[in-house]
């Protein structure tokens, strides 16, 4: 089997599966509850939120765990939302947004907020003069993906994030989901970024667990309420063994993270120099080095839908996707691509390969071999 999906998920350390099994065993304990085996579980968290944040270089305190990047993304645009309401009531997207922000955004237009959406380039990329004039004196907040999951482009965090300076009431948030230890930190956790949104399972850890930066001095309101966990920010029993398993996971993920993606982008351009020689194959991600993740390559083959060359891959044990993988069940045609002005029907023809350190180039190889006899095969068939 070769696995390529790896935006989608990535399949759990050994070691980190064991860190989950030992904490679920041995720390049965409530962290709220008062009794030694309650303080056992509060200590653990209290210890993952500190290693984390070393990994992170913020402070413990401005980070707090939810379910992963889909909660971590709705808790700020509808935080903001309602904690501005009786000021302020416009908001500010890209439109290569995940869905988890672009229809929460819609939801909060439903309720009366106003929502500008940021054009991109024709290679992806946000137009930043067009975000400056969108900005009003009304605006509450503006989120931008890092890395979007379906091309691959990086966003210019730090040309954002400079024109906010001038516009310190408005937050900024961006979702790393995709690019937490794939690329450098400091590229997108600038001095500006108000919050940013994370999950496990894009790192080797577990599903059903993520979290946010929240930045110290910044005003969100909760949408969990209850029992007063997370500082009474956001309300439910912990996942003590997913958390635990998360910080074991961000470890990992920061070892020798320059290497780890030098190798991923060796990988991609290897695959990317390969196929662009076949005559009928378009390459969606962009060819400026600079906006290029090192693990995302999307492409199509001109006339194959891309559920089709996706299951002819999986007929031969490799796995890829569509679009993002909220979007590839629902048979959804690509936003991204759309919004970049990919004619409708060549974005249907996309697939998305995602690597990760665990890959090797034999499989890439493989890949490569697979792909040129199945590209043969539907040049016979339309020929």
């Amino acid at each position: 089997m070769i696995y390529f999906d790896n935006s989608a998920t990535t399949a759990m350390e050994k070691s980190v599966i064991e860190t989950y099994k030992r904490t679920s065993e041995r720390f049965i304990g409530n962290p709220s509850s008062l009794h030694r085996l309650g303080e056992q579980g509060a200590t653990l968290l209290d210890k993952s939120r500190e290693q984390i944040s070393q990994q992170l270089g913020v402070s413990k305190e401005e980070l707090y765990f939810t379910s992963g990047g889909t909660e971590s993304n709705n808790w700020v645009l509808k935080g903001t939302a309602i904690e501005k309401r009786p000021f302020r009531n416009h908001l500010i997207i890209s439109s290569v947004e995940h869905p988890s922000i672009s229809e929460s955004a819609k939801q909060l237009e439903s309720l009366g907020f106003e929502v500008s959406i940021i054009p991109v380039t024709k290679a992806g990329e946000i137009d930043t003069e067009a975000l400056e004039g969108l900005i009003r004196d009304d605006t509450i907040l503006v989120s931008t993906v890092v890395i979007n999951s379906e091309v691959g482009v990086i966003q210019p965090i730090k040309a954002i994030s400079d024109i906010l300076e001038k516009y310190p009431s408005i937050h900024y948030h961006v979702d790393a989901v995709q690019a937490v230890g794939k690329i450098p930190t400091e590229e997108w956790l600038t001095s500006r970024v108000d919050f940013a949104s994370f999950s496990a399972h894009k790192f080797h850890g577990p599903r059903g667990v993520g979290m946010l930066y929240w930045k110290k001095g910044c005003k969100l309101a909760p949408l969990l309420t209850g029992g007063g966990q997370e500082n009474n920010k956001r309300s439910t029993t912990e996942n003590t063994p997913g958390i635990v398993s998360m910080a074991r996971a961000c470890r990992l993920l920061f070892e020798d993270r320059e290497l780890k993606e030098n190798y991923i982008r060796r990988m991609r351009d290897y695959l990317e120099e390969h196929l662009s020689h076949f005559d009928k194959v378009t390459i969606f991600s962009p060819q400026e080095k600079r906006l290029q993740a090192p693990h995302i390559l999307c492409l199509g083959i001109k006339d194959i839908r891309g559920e089709v060359l996706v299951h002819a891959l999986e007929d031969k044990e490799i796995f890829v996707s569509t679009t993002s993988a909220c979007s590839s069940k629902k048979k959804m045609a690509s936003s991204t691509l759309g919004s970049m002005g990919v004619p409708a029907k060549l974005s249907e023809t996309a697939i998305r390969i995602s690597l990760d350190e665990k890959n090797t180039l034999a499989e890439a190889e493989q890949f490569l071999i697979i792909f040129k006899q199945l590209y043969d095969k539907f040049e016979k068939i339309n020929g």
